[in-house]
């Protein structure tokens, strides 16, 4: 299998962690609704090891998705894992038998997660784990230290070896920071949706990544029909373009897109070479709120 370099460029994480700007969410991996397994898993695996030989280097991934599914095929594909691929985690969540996503916070909650996770993906040590603090795409106010100092005992123990935050506030970002370093902030972000733009700004000026989900998440008719009329006129597609201008954002922004298919993917990883010429780029920054 070659390994191509990945449009979009890399971004250091840490001084152990190097990653392609444009990475791989696995949510989709899982079957309809983001439970039990998928129709067809060798389609799943053909997914996971087309995006490492487009040349990504980052895959998004959580032990909840399924639950288990997810984290078993990326083993399945991948184990033993290619020297410079990282595997990002999440944990705070469960799923019920409804296939709801109740809150898993208490400490004895993460700390199994954190071993369920290490077991699924066949690992001795998690390269990032992040903290899902809010709901499904908004943070909640609230104290956050409680969990966070537990994963930074478990990252002490040598199970994790850095951690980041997911759903969150500014100030609870800051509060995860008084605790232990933070590599990454993952929340809900795109052109119509642009409450965190100070905190990607702040972010940035620290070295910290910013990854934002849901790039086509919340939009009116008429942002959605700004951003078609942009895509209309470059020849692409509106979800390549939503993609290019959170790359074009901050160069600490993170995209970790998801998909079923490889030819899904080999246009996500295309949307990263397209660049946005200026005039363009102001009016999708006009549409944002």
């Amino acid at each position: 299998m070659t390994t191509n370099t990945i449009p979009g460029g890399t971004y250091t994480l840490a001084d152990d962690i190097t990653v392609s700007r444009v990475g791989y969410g696995a949510m989709q991996l899982a079957g309809p609704g983001v439970f039990g397994p998928p129709a067809d898993r060798a389609a799943a695996v053909a997914v996971l090891r087309e995006a490492v030989a487009l040349g990504v280097t980052h895959i998004d991934t959580a032990d909840f998705y399924g639950p288990y599914v997810t984290n078993e095929i990326i083993r399945e594909a991948l184990h033993p894992y290619p020297a410079g691929l990282h595997i990002v985690t999440k944990v705070g969540a469960v799923r019920d038998a409804q296939g709801g996503w109740p809150p898993a916070q208490e400490p004895d909650q993460l700390r199994r997660a954190v071993e369920q996770n290490l077991e699924h993906l066949g690992l001795d040590r998690l390269d990032v784990v992040n903290l899902r603090v809010g709901g499904v795409d908004r943070p909640e106010p609230g104290s956050l230290a409680r969990q966070f100092t537990a994963l930074a005992e478990m990252q002490a123990e040598g199970l994790i070896a850095h951690l980041g935050v997911s759903t969150v506030l500014p100030e609870q970002v800051a509060e995860a920071q008084s605790i232990a370093p933070v590599v990454c902030v993952q929340n809900f972000y795109n052109i119509a949706n642009r409450a965190d733009d100070p905190l990607i700004d702040s972010l940035a000026e620290q070295g910290i990544a910013y990854v934002p989900y849901f790039p086509l998440g919340g939009f009116s008719p008429l942002q959605s029909a700004e951003l078609d009329a942009v895509a209309a006129r470059l020849g692409s597609t509106p979800a390549a373009v939503a993609q290019a201008w959170l790359l074009q954002r901050s160069p600490n922004v993170l995209l970790i897109p998801g998909t079923s298919t490889v030819a899904h993917l080999r246009e996500n990883v295309a949307a990263a070479s397209l660049v946005l010429p200026e005039d363009e780029l102001a009016v999708l920054n006009s549409i944002g709120s």
